[in-house]
């Protein structure tokens, strides 16, 4: 599965996020997802998150642009 904004290969924690309105796949890496974080609620399976999943589960939208332009 591969996140529908930028095409990066999902992560099982990543693949299994569900909107919690709708029970639909975001399909959102954790880059992308923070960009709507606080538009969506969701459902995650927190037992296949993993320190990786965490380390990349930004907190701002700047992290997101630092990121791209860094790229």
């Amino acid at each position: 599965m591969r996140c529908i904004a930028c095409n990066a290969l999902l992560s099982d924690y990543e693949a299994t996020r569900k909107s919690e309105l709708t029970g639909d796949y975001v399909d959102l890496c954790n880059h992308c997802y923070v960009a709507v974080k606080s538009d969506i609620v969701v459902i995650e399976r927190e037992d296949l998150a993993t320190p990786e999943n965490m380390e990349e589960d930004w907190e701002s939208i700047d992290d997101i642009k630092d990121w791209k332009i860094n790229e």
